[in-house]
């Protein structure tokens, strides 16, 4: 009797943040053709499309205790997706932004070195000042003006210390699994009759599960590729939808494509808006290296929101 050939063994993924709006659609992605692993400060989902979730619970500014878990579970890919993400919360509480955004990067960045592995950290394009005046390229030299932008930038500089990394930035996130613009202007259509929004912010929606694609997609020419694309895949990439809109714009899409009549938008300035963060300009970002190296072009953003929105229910005002 022929024996049956063993089944190989699949690559292990650890992913950071595991519980996220982007780490949730990393798992969906990824765990067909990886073994996943979770790690995030708050409670997992018990289980996703099907299938049971491989999850710790550890905070990352745990340094033993992250250290610990990722050495013992030997990935052999760490997505370091698991940042705080509220502009202005950071901006209020610089030092518990520094602990998780950059310290917390430090920490899993030593376990990536320790077992040398390659280490794929999730950026954002509040790096840049906004002052461009066409999409930025990674080469362009980053200059963040809030403590968000800052402490996203400073866990770049600690992921470039390894010899195996990639830093993906993107922004304007959206998804199913955690708060957004998208579900926050559809929120407020329910309470309020006049929307104000700022008009002089431009960049690109991104679509957490259209991320999520692209990222598996990076994975699969760094791991399966021939050396000179191993090769390529090694640095820094922007991804994001195609396309480019302002916030006001954007609301009136969201309202448009939901079929929300009944509310008007309102166009302000960012200085009427009087946050306690300041937002570049300008922070679109351009996808011509990660669109060589994969041979990938994200579909526009409007594409994608259309897809997000009619995969949620839409409550009448």
């Amino acid at each position: 009797m022929v024996e049956k050939a063993k089944k190989k063994k699949r690559r292990k993924i650890l992913v950071t943040g595991s519980s996220g709006m982007l780490g949730i659609d990393l798992y969906g992605e990824l765990s067909e053709n990886y073994e996943v692993i979770g790690l995030d400060i708050s409670e997992p989902v018990s289980r996703l499309a099907g299938r049971p979730v491989h999850f710790v619970q550890c905070n990352i500014i745990d340094k033993d205790k992250t250290k610990k878990f990722i050495i013992n579970e030997k990935p052999d890919i760490i997505i370091h997706a698991a940042a705080w993400t509220d502009v202005d919360g950071c901006e209020k509480d610089p030092e518990k932004t520094k602990k998780i955004n950059t310290i917390g990067t430090e920490n899993v960045t030593l376990s990536a070195s320790k077992l040398d592995i390659p280490l794929l950290y999730i950026s954002t394009d509040f790096v840049f000042d906004g002052n461009k005046k066409s999409p930025y390229i990674e080469e362009d030299v980053p200059s963040a003006l809030n403590v968000y932008g800052k402490s996203k930038l400073e866990g770049e500089k600690a992921v470039r210390t390894l010899d195996k990394y990639v830093i993906i930035r993107s922004g304007w996130l959206y998804g199913s699994n955690g708060k957004n613009f998208v579900n926050a202007i559809l929120d407020r259509t329910r309470k309020e009759k006049e929307l104000k929004v700022v008009n002089d912010q431009i960049g690109a929606p991104t679509y957490t599960k259209d991320l999520a694609k692209a990222i598996h997609k990076l994975i699969e020419v760094s791991l399966r590729g021939t050396k000179d694309e191993r090769r390529m895949t090694r640095g820094i990439y922007h991804i994001t939808n195609r396309g480019e809109v302002s916030w006001f714009d954007y609301a009136k899409e969201i309202m448009k494509i939901a079929k929300i009549k009944n509310t008007k938008v309102v166009p302000i300035t960012s200085s009427q808006l009087d946050r306690p963060a300041k937002r570049p300009a300008f922070s679109l970002l351009d996808n011509t290296k990660f669109e060589k190296a994969v041979g990938f072009v994200m579909r526009p953003w409007q594409e994608a929101l259309k897809e997000y929105l009619c995969g949620i229910t839409i409550s009448k005002p």
